[in-house]
């Protein structure tokens, strides 16, 4: 039984969690300015009064919503988002936003950020294809599948994967932190304004949630590819 999981789990289930862990990490890193404008983001500013008043009312204003490639924004709840062209070296559009708004914290991430995330995203689609045909080479023919049986084409599969999973890992982590320091400079400056300051509150958005799911799923074939070779390479 414990055989018969293992091998479903090789086979089959590992395949489907590379290729989701490629489509949200795709969907967050596109997002805002690409696709899903006011609803995946890596950092939020939105209406609230949560900073200057205490059991406030809810309000409507403007809102931002910045990503690893740009920014969109709108001025209500009610207007039209409007997003800055997708580019490697982001320049956020932060003119809804009031003039008394800190909105010097909210800078963009360096251009390293996001082509290291590019390389990533491209190591993991060529790990996704090679670990999906390596799995299912017994179902390729004799000749197919004696070119994916060698090991230096596993060898090849496992390493692309794991500088894949490392490279986008430590990149978004890198961009975690200046996000989160943009949050809690924003909003410290907001406090610092006392009740005339303006209604708005930053916060972590939800593409870092399902950066944290992409990567979580990523480690299973990037782990079954590594333990193969960890494996193969110790056999007496």
């Amino acid at each position: 039984m414990i055989a018969g999981l293992s091998k479903a789990i090789t086979l089959y289930l590992a395949p489907v969690l590379s290729l989701t862990a490629i489509l949200l990490s795709l969907f967050a890193f596109l997002a805002p300015v690409v696709m899903l404008n006011d609803r995946v983001s890596l950092l939020t500013v939105s209406p609230s009064t949560v900073l200057t008043q205490t059991n406030g009312p809810s309000v409507d204003g403007a809102s931002v919503f910045l990503g690893a490639l740009g920014s969109c924004s709108r001025s209500d709840n009610a207007a039209l988002i409007n997003c800055t062209a997708p580019s490697l070296s982001p320049v956020y559009d932060l003119s809804v936003l009031p003039s008394n708004a800190p909105q010097l914290t909210l800078t963009a991430p360096p251009s390293s950020s996001p082509a290291f995330i590019a390389v990533s995203l491209a190591f993991s689609i060529v790990f996704f294809i090679t670990f999906t045909m390596i799995s299912l080479r017994h179902k390729m023919g004799a000749k197919l599948g004696a070119v994916f049986e060698k090991p230096a084409i596993q060898r090849f599969s496992a390493w692309i994967g794991f500088f894949g999973f490392f490279i986008g890992l430590t990149a978004f982590l890198i961009l975690r932190m200046l996000m989160g320091k943009s949050v809690d400079d924003f909003n410290n400056g907001i406090v610092s304004l006392g009740s005339g300051g303006p209604q708005l509150v930053a916060s972590s958005g939800n593409g870092f949630t399902m950066i944290w799911v992409a990567y979580a799923f990523y480690a299973v074939p990037v782990i079954a590819s590594m333990a193969k070779i960890n494996v193969t390479q110790t056999k007496a």
